[in-house]
């Protein structure tokens, strides 16, 4: 058995005209040997079946000057694909809204709104006039200027707007030819694509598909997140794997470990069902407990909060046994990706929250938006991730800070809510937080008596709050370690950059010395602390996390069952002889080893 890592194809796409899948050329020769990929396990489980190739048709499409008669006409196309294209999305927003809930429904009306923005359609149509060009020509050019842009940025938000972006200026165009949407595949295949959008992975769900595999995405995409939510393994950032498949090839996918097996040999078939059946079993048991508490095996309570993104996901708080949110994404209320989300409009989302899970805490993270400037102005950053982002711009635009302190301490009539500061490096920073919540409930008090000061929260990401550790547990009520970004700087590792995604690992020893020098500072100021990042969800991390003296964990809400069960296999005495002895050891391997062996053992 052979295993690669295929380096991601950073080369764009040639334009693509319509939504078909099609067969892979039949002309290639087949895999006739075992062979593993490794990319990203976005959401976990085991898929076992036969491969669909799905891909994306590009089409040929006629490049001509108009003649003068025929401008008219081909305006009235455009805009018929228009009512096309919202026909079809609000097909797809109810069936997302029939599975998912209104809060990944909102995704696709934000589409139709763009299909219904004044100024895009007028500059299309003037255009298409003006220039005598074709509309798919002009589409393409009007879209393609944005996409680009939003492309080439460091920040993942960005990103997801421009698959959003790609979405709309495909539905367009292929509607303006009149192509048909297929949206149904065989029964219960896995789907391999260069790219999936979300409306694909909702409409083709429609038809039981175990499991898909991408060659781009990442770990928090739209995409992901709606995979996990609808319990779909997905393996993503995969380079360019689906160009190496034909349908019908038999395939494994492990997104668990991010492993893509092609033509499994029947041993390994043999595996991975025992290990599905096995991991079934353990998900049913962990379902029926999942409301219980938490409790190691020597009786110390531990206590799990959910990552959110939206309020329609609090229906699930209950059920999946979470305690509360410990990290609601607030930049999420930005929907075009421009325009500052009304004091009103937070207000009422805020309110709503916390009223719905009172007396459960509600942890919202002050926007934490930037790395590209693309919301506040045209200037264009040599290196966005390390430039003007998170804390940095609510410090220098005060009203967009002030506003969404307002209304989260409006909202806060239970006394349930915390604040959450992203991206600190410095205690000033903490300090203008700070002197803004204490001058915002100082004047609000006075109208509404009822409500409650926010309690302030650090996101520790970066090295320089690590350092800095002594005096921000000394200045803010709690902590939340941020294991993604943490890794990712200390590491010098884009955490989305497929290429170097083997060096991303948050099992080196610099990151495992540096959270529990975290926790620990935290415990000896009496400071709360808990995890947020995707290292909280780890089970091989978790005995580590709790030896290190984390009780509070805060994650995706399908992973909570399973953590919960898991806790209850270990006692804090040995769990933190486990942190003592990994954090002895000089490489990421030795680590990882000592963690296999402890949860073997257990």
């Amino acid at each position: 058995m052979t295993e690669k890592k295929i380096p991601q194809d950073n080369g764009t796409k040639t334009k693509v005209m319509q939504i078909e899948p099609s067969l892979k050329d039949s002309g290639k020769t087949p895999h006739k040997k075992e062979e593993t990929y490794t990319g990203i396990g976005a959401s976990r489980g085991i898929a076992v079946g036969e491969c669909y190739a799905f891909v994306k048709e590009q089409g040929e499409h006629e490049y001509r000057k108009l003649d003068s008669k025929d401008i008219g006409e081909e305006i009235e196309r455009f805009l018929a694909a228009l009512r096309r294209s919202e026909k079809e999305l609000k097909k797809i927003e109810r069936v997302t809204t029939r599975k998912l809930g209104k809060g990944y429904s909102d995704l696709f009306q934000a589409q139709i709104m763009v299909l219904h923005d004044p100024v895009l359609v007028k500059a299309i149509s003037e255009r298409i006039k003006s220039e005598r060009k074709p509309a798919h020509v002009i589409i393409e050019e009007e879209f393609g200027h944005y996409v680009e842009k939003l492309n080439n940025s460091d920040e993942l938000l960005f990103r997801e707007r421009a698959d959003d972006l790609q979405d709309i200026k495909e539905r367009i165009i292929r509607n303006l030819h009149i192509k048909k949407l297929h949206s149904w595949l065989p029964e219960g295949v896995i789907v391999a694509s260069y790219h999936l959008s979300p409306a694909d992975v909702i409409l083709l769900s429609r038809s039981n598909i175990k499991g898909f595999i991408t060659d781009t995405g990442g770990k928090t995409s739209h995409i992901s997140l709606i995979c996990k939510s609808l319990n779909i393994p997905i393996v993503v950032g995969l380079g360019n794997l689906s160009q190496k498949l034909n349908t019908g090839i038999k395939m494994i996918i492990d997104a668990s470990t991010g492993k893509v097996i092609i033509n499994p040999e029947e041993k390994t078939f043999a595996h991975y069902r025992e290990k599905q059946e096995s991991e079934k079993k353990f998900d049913d048991s962990a379902s029926l407990t999942a409301e219980l508490p938490a409790t190691t095996k020597c009786g110390t309570r531990i206590t799990f909060y959910a990552n959110i993104d939206f309020k329609e996901e609090l229906d699930t708080i209950k059920t999946s046994g979470a305690e509360g949110v410990g990290l609601f994404r607030s930049e999420n209320l930005f929907t075009d990706g421009t325009n500052t989300p009304r004091e009103s409009l937070q207000l009422a989302y805020y309110r709503e929250m916390a009223e719905t899970i009172n007396p459960m805490p509600l942890d919202i993270r002050l926007f934490d938006i930037g790395g590209d400037k693309l919301i506040y102005s045209p200037i264009r950053e040599p290196n966005p991730n390390l430039g003007w982002r998170g804390i940095r711009i609510l410090i220098d635009l005060p009203d967009i800070l002030e506003a969404q302190i307002r209304a989260i301490t409006k909202a806060n009539t239970h006394g349930n809510i915390g604040i959450l500061v992203p991206m600190i490096v410095s205690l000033d920073e903490i300090r203008r937080v700070r002197a803004v919540i204490d001058e915002t409930f100082i004047e609000l008090e006075k109208e509404d008596p009822l409500i409650e000061k926010p309690e302030i929260g650090a996101m520790i990401e970066v090295p320089a709050a690590v350092e800095l550790i002594e005096e921000i547990t000394r200045s803010v009520d709690f902590i939340s370690i941020g294991t993604n970004d943490l890794t990712q700087y200390t590491l010098a590792v884009d955490r989305n950059n497929v290429i170097v995604q083997d060096l991303f690992d948050t099992f080196h020893p610099a990151i495992i010395r540096q959270l529990h020098r975290i926790i620990g500072t935290a415990q000896k100021n009496r400071c709360r602390a808990m995890i947020c990042g995707d290292m909280g969800s780890n089970a091989l991390a978790l005995p580590f996390l709790l030896g290190c003296g984390l009780t509070r964990f805060s994650v995706v809400v399908s992973d909570i069952p399973n953590l919960k069960s898991q806790v209850s296999r270990y006692t804090l005495e040995e769990s933190a002889e486990l942190a003592r002895q990994c954090l002895k050891l000089e490489t990421t391997a030795e680590v990882k080893a000592c963690l296999e062996a402890f949860q073997s053992s257990h």
